[in-house]
């Protein structure tokens, strides 16, 4: 290391020493030459050293100095490599330069900056993305610090020198056609008092600002891909040595490294943007609120620096007020098993919707698994929760068991048969039956939740059986906890280092229908039917204190049972459901989903589904494997009334 090129000088003799000492040699140099021309000579050293001797000095001399610029270099290219994002590279190129190389630099970059192999159309537009100088108090001790600008900068010129607007423009217009452009289209930098240069400043810093007297500067383009993403000027101040041809090469260096690390951050911002919007679309915006049962959910991924992984969660309803529960995992953290996450996760939205039991989900999707590729593995934990019976069905295809806290604050992890991964192919997969009381919480998790290289699975599953407990004591006797808050609490099990994979967690709260909110009843398909169901449903309004929605529910009943009626071999199902809403729902054995259509005038039926449309506040039709449920919604006396909706 060395001292700063030119020390101030003190009135009580010797330089003053700068605080820092300059990684390029002109201090070095300078100080070489005065100690050659102040005529001390060595005792019986022989006089005036002849032009062969002073020139193996100089020759020495400006070997040194090379040396020293190429160590410099190099370390300075390290620094600047090391950056991962856009201010850490700009940020490294500044510290590597002030005051090794200058005593202020200013770094433009474009905007908007070009992402690969994009070609920007348009002007050329720079902006100010840093400055930094060395402070007037390190080189004289009497200044007082400058004070920092809003976003923390230094001013960028000192005292009487600096303009009194202070800095450099914040944005810069590039005309196609100046001398800023003929600069910026070059490779090389340029001293700042050559021709280009002197044409190119004034554009870059602003008319209005001058460059002060006596300071030295170059113009360093920024080149990244063939295309203009930047500037550099590096400055010196009137007391240091001025600039030298080797000094380009070591702006050009610096220009080039500096020009690298932003493409490579600006390359890493858009992968790591486009993995976070792959992530966020595999997963649902929102959860669902079906009726009788409550939902949170988390998400966290492995790293930063792995921020797409192959876990999900999914909430679906299904016919009858029932909802599925699924949570799945697929192995590794790339956009391949995101990619693959995704795949699976619509096709068990596809099998869901098509009412099949829990066993049979898992059975398709290890079929699609094999179709997408060798080596397609996921394990996945499907559950379907029926509100009114109080009871769930679940299969499980290689996952962690779940975790149910019963309302007493008792956590329990269920038995349920292990099966074997998605992807493994001829297996098959068994369901189990399960209460599901009201009041207890059901936690679906990945593995990432309990899993870690400090702990195995069965250790982890422990702990969280533990900390449910623990979080169970802290609320009201016979009260679950607050669901959101249970999932940040469940989350305190990871510690440090614990995250090693990502981590989906879905907790439902069970809260059911009451019996006395249920009515239902099998009918015969018979032409009396249609009344038949009309008296039911107006005597369960009645014992409901519903019959201002007597004359809607009847219509709209009669409507959709005769409709069944009319195909239906088999009984049909008539059921009403009083929650937040009144939902009536009619099954039948029919597969074929009645479709709304404008019936022509001619038409004797074709009305009965444009009524439904009109009068309900949301219907629809679903395909069971035993037929179809339509089913309509109204919204009880007293509650906002929304604008028709249809639901498939």
């Amino acid at each position: 290391m060395t001292e700063y090129p030119t020390p101030h000088q003190s009135a009580a003799g010797p330089p003053a020493a700068l605080p820092a000492e300059s990684a390029i040699p002109h201090a070095r140099a300078r100080a070489a030459t005065a100690a050659d021309g102040s005529g001390v000579r060595e005792p019986g050293r022989p006089g005036p050293e002849g032009a062969a001797a002073e020139a193996g000095t100089q020759a020495a001399e400006h070997t040194r100095r090379g040396g020293d610029r190429l160590r410099f270099v190099g370390a300075a290219t390290r620094r600047i490599a090391r950056g991962v994002d856009l201010d850490e590279t700009v940020l490294g190129l500044c510290r590597v330069t002030v005051p090794a190389f200058a005593d202020a630099i200013l770094v433009y970059l474009r905007e908007p900056l070009p992402v690969g192999d994009e070609r920007p159309v348009g002007e050329v537009r720079l902006r100010l993305r840093r400055t930094d100088r060395l402070p007037d108090f390190a080189l004289d001790g009497g200044a007082e610090p400058p004070v920092p600008t809003a976003d923390g900068r230094l001013p960028l010129l000192s005292g009487a020198t600096q303009h009194p607007s202070g800095g450099a423009s914040e944005l810069v217009a590039v005309p196609s056609g100046g001398p800023l452009a003929e600069v910026l289209r070059g490779v090389r930098p340029v001293f700042g008092d050559s021709p280009a240069g002197e044409a190119a400043l004034p554009e870059l810093l602003g008319a209005e600002r001058d460059m002060p007297a006596g300071f030295r500067s170059i113009l360093a383009p920024l080149r990244g891909r063939r295309r203009v993403i930047g500037a550099a000027v590096f400055l010196r101040r009137p007391e240091r040595a001025a600039f030298e041809n080797d000094d380009l090469l070591v702006a050009a260096q610096l220009a080039t490294h500096t020009a690298l690390g932003v493409d490579k951050a600006v390359l890493y911002g858009r992968e790591a943007y486009i993995a976070d919007e792959l992530q966020r679309t595999m997963l649902p915006d929102n959860l669902p609120q079906p009726t009788g049962v409550q939902l949170a959910s988390r998400y966290l991924p492995a790293a930063e620096s792995a921020r797409v992984g192959g876990d999900w969660y999914d909430a679906i309803p299904l016919p009858g007020s029932r909802v599925a529960l699924v949570v799945g995992d697929v192995m590794g953290h790339s956009m391949t098993s995101a990619a693959i996450m995704g795949q699976l996760r619509t096709t068990a939205q596809t099998l869901a919707g098509l009412d099949l039991p829990p066993q049979e989900v898992l059975h398709h999707l290890d079929e699609q698994a094999q179709r997408l590729g060798q080596d397609r593995m996921a394990t996945c934990l499907y559950a379907v929760y029926d509100p009114v019976a109080h009871r769930m069905v679940i299969a499980n295809a290689g996952h962690p068991p779940p975790v149910m806290l019963h309302r007493g604050g008792r956590a329990e992890v269920l038995r349920i048969p292990a099966g074997a991964p998605i992807g493994v192919g001829g297996v098959d997969f068994q369901a189990v039956e399960l209460d599901a009381p009201a009041g207890a919480t059901l936690l679906l998790y990945t593995d990432g939740l309990v899993e870690s290289r400090h702990r195995d699975v069965w250790t982890g599953i422990e702990q969280l059986r533990e900390k449910l407990t623990e979080t169970a004591r802290l609320t009201r006797p016979g009260s679950p906890p607050p669901l959101e808050p249970l999932c940040d609490e469940v989350l305190e099990i990871l510690g440090p280092g614990d995250r090693d994979d990502d981590i989906a967690l879905l907790a439902a709260r069970f809260d059911g229908i009451a019996p006395s909110d249920v009515a239902y009843w099998y009918l015969d398909p018979r032409a009396q039917t249609a009344g038949q169901a009309r008296r039911l449903a107006r005597r369960a309004l009645a014992r409901w204190d519903l019959e201002e929605l007597s004359d809607s529910v009847e219509l709209l009943v009669s409507e959709v049972v005769t409709n069944a009626v009319r195909y239906a071999e088999r009984p049909i199902t008539l059921r009403l459901l009083r929650t937040d809403t009144l939902r009536c729902e009619v099954g039948d054995d029919v597969p074929q989903l009645p479709r709304l259509r404008q019936a022509r005038v001619t038409d004797e039926g074709g009305r009965g589904l444009y009524l439904v449309n009109r009068l309900a506040r949301r219907w629809g039709a679903t395909r069971l494997s035993t037929g179809k449920v339509v089913w309509f919604e109204l919204a009880l006396p007293g509650r906002e009334q929304r604008p028709a909706e249809r639901d498939g």
